[in-house]
């Protein structure tokens, strides 16, 4: 695929202008990483309007190894049985934090008016798989057990992530229905990484924008503390994997046409449906890796903002069972 002829002119033009376009992540290896985040913090960032919604930070209960993950908790107060957004950040599993003000989690707090919890995940390579989703999963079950105190219906939460954290999102989602201890209503992934074996032809693409088939080799690494590919990669590390993919939640899938995770989307969304699992899915024109941060105002990631917020939006009602009930 040309990526210079087919990308949309408003995200080359941002890219252009994007401290994030002008960083290699593939130029980088595992013993680097630190310096890597470092160039990501040192990024400048745009500026945040004031507050709309209150938060407060938690730590939860101890994992099984001794970690004690943080939350970050919006819009927590009001009436209860509200539903709930469980936020995973990305960063190709290396880098972010689910602690830093966010803007859009704000706004889902305050149109929905939902509770979000944000997880703060250890990151790889110092902590590889399963780590990061273990942190993930006792946020999670941290989340439904206190779900009275935080004004939460545990029956209505939805587990949203993009990129590595879409990954870790759709991996919680087969660990929750495995385990049987937590009920998942719904899974958002925004162009997830789900598949260390890299071998579509959209994980080809020379000159993927943002997230490079090297860039994502090494996330991988970084993440499961070996080479990908191999053949005793857990599918709940890589949800790709997974041949069992019924009694999931409903489910929505975005990525981009020049995102190298393009095809393991689609095909992750193909087998859903397959499994039986009513599956939403858009593929967004001219688009590459993290289009809608970038250049949130470009015509086509508005188009994909408006398609999270509608299928957030429906996904996050209350069922008929409940108004009835009421």
């Amino acid at each position: 695929m040309d990526v210079d002829a087919t990308i949309d002119p408003e995200i080359a033009a941002a890219l252009a202008e994007s401290p994030i376009g002008q960083i290699d992540f593939g130029s980088w290896d595992v013993t680097t990483v630190p310096t890597m985040r470092a160039a990501m913090e040192n990024m400048p960032r745009p500026e945040l309007p004031p507050p709309t919604v209150s938060s407060r930070d938690v730590v939860v209960d101890t994992t099984d190894d001794g970690a004690e993950p943080a939350l970050r908790i919006y819009g927590e107060g009001g009436a209860g049985g509200r539903a709930c957004i469980y936020w995973i950040h990305g960063g190709g599993y290396m880098f972010g934090s689910g602690l830093m003000r966010d803007a859009r989690l704000e706004r889902w707090a305050e149109e929905y008016d939902c509770v979000v919890v944000s997880v703060e995940y250890r990151l790889a390579p110092e902590h590889p798989y399963p780590a990061p989703l273990d942190d993930c999963y006792a946020g999670l079950a941290w989340t439904a057990r206190n779900a009275g105190d935080l004004g939460i219906d545990p029956g209505r939460i939805a587990v949203v992530g993009a990129s590595a954290g879409g990954g870790l999102a759709a991996g919680l989602a087969l660990l929750a229905r495995d385990r049987g201890e937590v009920a998942v209503d719904y899974q958002l992934l925004i162009y997830p990484m789900i598949d260390d074996r890299n071998r579509t032809a959209s994980s080809r693409i020379v000159g993927a924008p943002v997230w490079s088939r090297d860039a994502n080799l090494l996330g991988w690494r970084a993440y499961l503390g070996t080479d990908p590919g191999g053949d005793d990669v857990p599918v709940y590390a890589a949800p790709a994997r997974a041949t069992d993919l019924a009694g999931l939640p409903p489910t929505f899938i975005g990525v981009g046409t020049l995102d190298v995770f393009r095809d393991e989307n689609l095909d992750y969304a193909l087998r859903l449906l397959a499994a039986g699992v009513p599956t939403e899915v858009h593929v967004y024109p001219g688009a590459c890796h993290g289009f809608e941060m970038i250049m949130p105002f470009a015509d086509v990631s508005q188009r994909c903002q408006r398609d999270i917020d509608d299928a957030l939006g429906r996904a996050l009602q209350p069922r008929a069972t409940d108004v009835r009930s009421s």
